[in-house]
């Protein structure tokens, strides 16, 4: 038996060999391009989801699992602490769901002890918070408030970048128009984003994907300022872009020495947002 689970929504990005470990359990998003709702997931077909997105009028949504599927997951669990991370409370509702199910399951049990943390994030955000959690349950065996309480000092000192490459998405009135951001018409311009407060903010243009990801590392390494660690992890997850995402690593590498630079493929719900080419780097 597990002594601890890992919930988090279908946002948040794993490495394969932690895909099907019993102490991680993903909560799929339901994202609907013209009225088609796809289940998000490990079988959905990112590609096809791409394309769909290209060719539709109006901008996907995404619709946040609900309170029961969270409450499902707490109760088909024989962990004693369960953690549930989820995106930021300010892009979606997924955080207030999680909540309501905390508080189904204490209102009739006492078995579990049970955090919501809010990332403030999402993609590689997440994924940093959950491995973050797996190195506090061997430091401290099981200590739930302080494991609780320095993940949430983790969460406040970690920040996001991101490169969309197309966006045209982001045009569309839907679920990201809240970004406000002043996007060019040229293809040649990309934008680059960052978080603030939680919510999605634009940064920058630069004029092309080398530079722009250039500027993605370099901001990267400025944004760790005197933490230079090597024992730091970043998370690099990338929409169809595999070879953005490994120059980007090479240039962080270079100029920082941290070797546990982790690159993933982008889940439905970020492909929402970093659509084909982008790129999302969270430390």
């Amino acid at each position: 038996m597990c002594e601890y689970k890992i919930i988090a929504d279908s946002s948040c990005e794993l490495p394969k060999n932690l895909k099907n470990d019993p102490r991680f359990e993903r909560i799929p998003f339901r994202v609907e391009i013209d009225g088609v709702p796809v289940r998000d997931g490990k079988n959905i077909n990112i590609a096809r989801l791409l394309k769909a997105m290209e060719l539709s009028k109006r901008a996907p949504k995404a619709a946040c699992p609900s309170p029961d599927l969270f409450l499902k997951a707490i109760e088909g669990s024989l962990a004693k602490r369960i953690y549930i991370i989820t995106i930021s409370s300010k892009l979606n509702k997924c955080y207030d769901s999680a909540m309501m199910a905390k508080r189904i399951y204490e209102a009739e049990n006492e078995d579990k002890e049970i955090c919501v943390i809010d990332s403030r994030t999402a993609s590689g955000g997440e994924c940093l918070i959950a491995l973050k959690i797996t190195e506090l349950e061997r430091k401290y065996g099981g200590d739930f408030r302080k494991i609780w309480s320095e993940i949430e000092e983790y969460r406040d000192q970690m920040k996001t970048i991101a490169v969309v490459n197309n966006v045209e998405p982001l045009k569309k009135d839907g679920f990201f128009s809240r970004t406000g951001a002043k996007i060019s018409a040229s293809l040649h311009i990309k934008s680059l984003f960052g978080e603030k407060n939680g919510e999605i903010v634009q940064i920058g243009q630069c004029l092309g994907l080398q530079k722009a990801w250039q500027e993605m590392a370099a901001s990267v390494v400025a944004g760790l300022g005197k933490k230079k660690d090597k024992k730091n992890r970043i998370v690099i997850t990338h929409c169809n872009n595999r070879k953005g995402a490994e120059m980007i690593k090479h240039l962080i590498e270079m100029k920082t020495g941290i070797q546990d630079i982790i690159i993933l493929s982008t889940s439905g719900m970020s492909s929402l947002f970093a659509n084909n080419g982008g790129i999302i780097v969270a430390y």
